[in-house]
């Protein structure tokens, strides 16, 4: 987050007063910034209403209230219907609403077709996040670099800023990114706690066992990028594949002695296996990527 001390007090404009809506407006109210806001569902506003946001009645009003506005709205579908009428010729648009890449530079054009700068984003924070500077929570942006500069500081105010490229759905991109990985951890969480619940080990106990072992796993990230960018993914292996696909049929008896269904697991281990298959055993995960590639016909 920025030291709000030193940010200049840029009003604005919070289209979407959800949980996520609410809390950024709040942090931007008690940085001093003035903040107008428009909900679909007018009571959903009250709350915020009552610590000083001004309430327009329509989006349009919103949108005409302030140069900068902040869209956070349900998806992308919902931006456009909210958007749709209002006048966007000089407003600076940040759409802060969960999209794929596709919809952000469709979005982009869109706007700009309609006068107005665009920056899309990718919230890396649940609400509880906003405006706790050790929370880690920050929001990535692409699209043009000169409007996200101009208001780097006040976008900074509730969560942290990065900034990942000019194209606009690079912000998209990483975030999905991102919570796909968090996905396929919670998964394998899910698996893991699904295996012992049936024996006499209490989950408080295991947790941290599991805790440490994800964490001691982590590097695991580092190692992939630096084997992509090489493109040798036999560099410094020490656990090859071939070697990893055959623990599979152990996994999947283990699951099956403890009533679990493998469903969470068993696309990863025929992933693997279909690698092996393909001559690649020698290698680590990381050649996996390239059977999900679909451009390369995998």
């Amino acid at each position: 987050m920025t030291d709000t001390a030193v940010v200049p007090r840029t009003p604005l404009t919070v289209l979407g007063t959800g949980a996520m809506g609410t809390a950024l407006a709040r942090v931007w109210l008690a940085a001093g910034h003035e903040v107008t806001v428009w909900n679909r569902t007018a009571a959903r506003a009250e709350p915020i209403a009552a610590e000083g946001a001004t309430v327009a009645a329509s989006a349009a009003d919103a949108v005409a209230a302030n140069r900068l506005v902040i869209v956070c709205l349900l998806d992308d579908a919902s931006v456009g219907e909210a958007l749709d009428g209002a006048d966007l010729a000089g407003r600076d648009l940040v759409n802060l609403t969960t999209g794929t890449p596709a919809e952000g530079r469709a979005r982009a054009a869109w706007a700009e077709e309609r006068g107005a700068r665009f920056l899309d984003a990718g919230i890396m924070a649940v609400p509880p996040m906003i405006g706790a500077p050790d929370s880690g929570g920050y929001v990535f942006y692409s699209g043009s670099p000169e409007l996200f500069e101009e208001h780097r500081d006040t976008l900074g105010v509730p969560a942290g800023t990065r900034f990942v490229g000019a194209d606009t759905g690079f912000a998209a991109l990483h975030d999905v990114a991102l919570l796909s990985a968090m996905s396929g951890m919670f998964a394998g969480i899910t698996h893991a706690f699904a295996l012992i619940r049936p024996e006499d080990i209490a989950p408080k106990d295991f947790a941290p066992l599991l805790a440490d072992w994800l964490t001691a796993m982590a590097p695991a990230v580092h190692q992939t990028a630096d084997r992509l960018e090489s493109g040798d993914h036999t560099r410094n292996v020490v656990s090859s594949l071939a070697m990893q696909a055959a623990g599979v049929p152990t996994f999947l008896r283990t699951a099956e002695e403890q009533h679990v269904s493998p469903e969470l697991l068993a696309p990863y281990l025929r992933l693997m296996e279909r690698r092996v298959a393909q001559g690649h055993g020698e290698e680590d995960g990381t050649g996996m990527i390239e059977l999900l590639d679909l451009r390369r016909g995998a």
